[in-house]
């Protein structure tokens, strides 16, 4: 017959090994969710080398040298949203023309390619110098993969590609967010926190006014130099939550506002009555009508004396020849 001793020994070296297999900061832990990766993804598309705190290899991209509109050159040109853009479309997209033009393909197309298939992409296999490989460990690459797939959005569903109004935004749900989420850091006015922005510093309404694009990507996977800015994607914010708020911030004062020249202070100018004009009564009446042909009668003399004396002279010529 077994000890009651044993079976309890027994009881508790079990229990021992639950508690060294699960100690108590762990048990119930968190892990990272695959939207984690999502964002991971976004952030490393805007700027890989600020996420990981490196400095990108010397000179500009291998691929690079392949485009000859866009001016830029060194460490911007090793940023996946230098060559594809804010809106994910490339050259068919916010970046069709101008400065920004590279004529390199967007990444929404390739959403809905295979995982392996981008992984190859973005390892080389496809193109030896679109190799990021020796830069980004294999979970940064697997974050790329899912934010490609799972993480880009069609913009030109929200954003005007002319105006770059936004499209059937609801400004009072932009508000209502953006005064619960984002006003402490930014301001009631947006004002509170400028960002460089091509060589100028604006405030975040001059930014969704110019660059829309870069402002619904940043709000939902936010800024690689600000990891602890909240996220659209962490709040469980919907691609329209985004719309909205950046429909409101587009409402607020940019400085971009067309100036309107206010009118000068003082009194109201007083009206400066000049010489002639019609007559104001009968006696002026009569003064203005012999004056007028006074003038015209001393006109007619001098036509009439001038045509004489050309008779005269004529006439002098004449006899003068005889």
């Amino acid at each position: 017959m077994r000890k009651p001793g044993i079976g309890l020994a027994i009881v508790l070296i079990v229990i021992a090994g639950l508690l060294v297999e699960h100690p108590a900061g762990r048990v119930g832990a968190q892990t990272s969710s695959p939207m984690d990766e999502v964002v991971l993804g976004g952030r490393l598309y805007d700027d890989w080398s600020e996420v990981k705190s490196v400095t990108p290899p010397p000179g500009s991209h291998p691929i690079w040298g392949r485009q000859s509109t866009n001016t830029l050159s060194g460490p911007e040109t090793w940023r996946c949203v230098t060559c594809h853009g804010w809106d994910y479309q490339g050259k068919d997209g916010a970046w069709s023309s101008g400065a920004n033009y590279t004529g390199f393909p967007g990444v929404y197309a390739a959403r809905t390619l295979p995982a392996a298939t981008l992984t190859g992409i973005l390892t080389g296999s496809s193109d030896p110098e679109h190799d990021f490989s020796p830069y980004l460990s294999a979970a940064e690459i697997q974050a790329l993969v899912a934010f490609i797939r799972e993480g880009v959005v069609d913009d030109r569903d929200y954003i005007d590609l002319v105006s770059r109004k936004v499209i059937g935004g609801e400004v009072a749900h932009g508000q209502a967010l953006y005064t619960q989420t984002c006003a402490t850091c930014h301001g009631e006015d947006g004002r509170k926190i400028t960002f460089r922005y091509q060589g100028m510093q604006v405030s975040l309404a001059s930014l969704a006014v110019q660059d829309p694009w870069r402002f619904l990507h940043r709000t939902r996977f936010g800024v690689a130099r600000a990891p602890e800015m909240p996220i659209g994607a962490a709040l469980g914010w919907s691609a329209q939550d985004g719309r909205d708020v950046l429909a409101y911030a587009q409402t607020l004062p940019s400085g971009l506002e067309p100036q309107v020249t206010p009118p000068l202070a003082g009194p109201e100018p007083t009206p400066v009555r000049l010489p002639g004009g019609p007559a104001q009564n009968l006696i002026t009446g009569v003064l203005t009508a012999l004056g007028a042909m006074a003038t015209s009668l001393g006109f007619a003399l001098l036509l009439g004396a001038l045509l004489v004396g050309i008779l005269l002279v004529v006439v002098w010529m004449l006899r003068s020849r005889k």
